[in-house]
């Protein structure tokens, strides 16, 4: 098999496989995209060439980053580390999730289901985007991870790596249910949680910041909350398909940041190349804002 069809065999498989992720049916993503059911077969076979309006529209409706449509062997696999007694972890290329970092991740998505999961705006793409202010959120406020996901640049806003391989596991383990209903003539992937979550595993102080993140946006359908996240710095400064730094947390603006910066705690500039939005002020904008050692200080306790 040459170069070519061997990309376009390894693409009609990640469309396909996709598809099924997603729950949609070949007549259901057919409609979607204003093409015959008929088509996205001859797609998902290899039989049909894909132009770049497709792939543009492809990267929409499934919304993934078209790189991932055009790199199909490079997916980066999520893995639960589940390290034994005496047992060193394993040194590999894929993306590895220590088992504490899942618990956390665990019993912050389940306070997310049991707090607003019951609304109906309340579906995956929301649920990435709460996910993320909370991390960022606490990091730029305490300089210390909430749950420390790795979160990827998308058109749709910062996508959390682990939250399928999560998700998964917690299905198999009965701790939600994944679901799929009509949300605005559009499928909709919901979760909805079979327990309630273990508060012991956070802090006063977590809870005050992941209460503050669903009063102020869970309110939001996908498609506002999106938006929203497009005025985040950190996602301002991040390649498209790239990991977001949590470091960038710093160089947030109003209404994104969350931290009181004072003389003492002063925040640093703007990363050079940032892509304004209309009307945006970024810190070098401000006289008032200086720089202290390029990254804020730590208040005393």
């Amino acid at each position: 098999m040459d170069n070519a069809n061997d990309f376009d065999g390894l693409l009609s498989k990640r469309i396909r496989s996709i598809r099924e992720r997603l729950g949609y049916s070949q007549q259901r993503l057919a409609e979607l995209l204003g093409i015959s059911r008929v088509t996205v077969s001859q797609m998902e076979a290899g039989k049909r060439k894909l132009s770049a309006s497709d792939l543009k529209k492809l990267s929409d409706i499934l919304e993934i980053p078209a790189d991932y449509l055009l790199n199909p062997d490079k997916e980066p696999e999520v893995v639960i580390q589940e390290v034994r007694e005496n047992e060193e972890p394993v040194q590999s290329m894929r993306v590895s999730v220590p088992q504490e970092k899942a618990e956390k991740f665990k019993e912050v998505l389940l306070y997310i289901l049991n707090r607003v999961g019951a609304k109906p705006n309340v579906g995956r793409t929301v649920v990435y985007k709460l996910l993320y202010f909370m991390d960022f959120d606490y990091y730029e406020q305490y300089e210390e991870q909430l749950i420390g996901a790795r979160y990827q640049k998308n058109q749709y806003g910062p996508t959390p790596m682990e939250f399928a391989k999560i998700v998964q596991k917690m299905e198999q383990d009965g701790d939600l249910t994944e679901v799929k209903n009509e949300y605005f003539e559009r499928l909709q992937t919901k979760y909805l949680a079979r327990r309630a979550p273990d508060l012991s595993v956070l802090s006063g102080q977590e809870l005050q910041v992941i209460e503050d993140v669903l009063c102020r946006l869970s309110d939001k359908n996908g498609k506002e909350i999106s938006a929203y996240s497009h005025g985040d710095v950190p996602w301002l400064a991040t390649e498209d398909g790239q990991v977001i730094d949590y470091d960038l947390a710093f160089y947030r603006t109003p209404p994104y940041s969350r931290r009181q910066y004072t003389e003492d705690v002063k925040q640093p500039p703007a990363p050079s190349g940032i892509r304004k939005r209309p009307g945006q002020r970024l810190p070098e904008d401000s006289p008032s804002i200086g720089v202290q050692n390029n990254m804020p200080q730590r208040e005393p306790h």
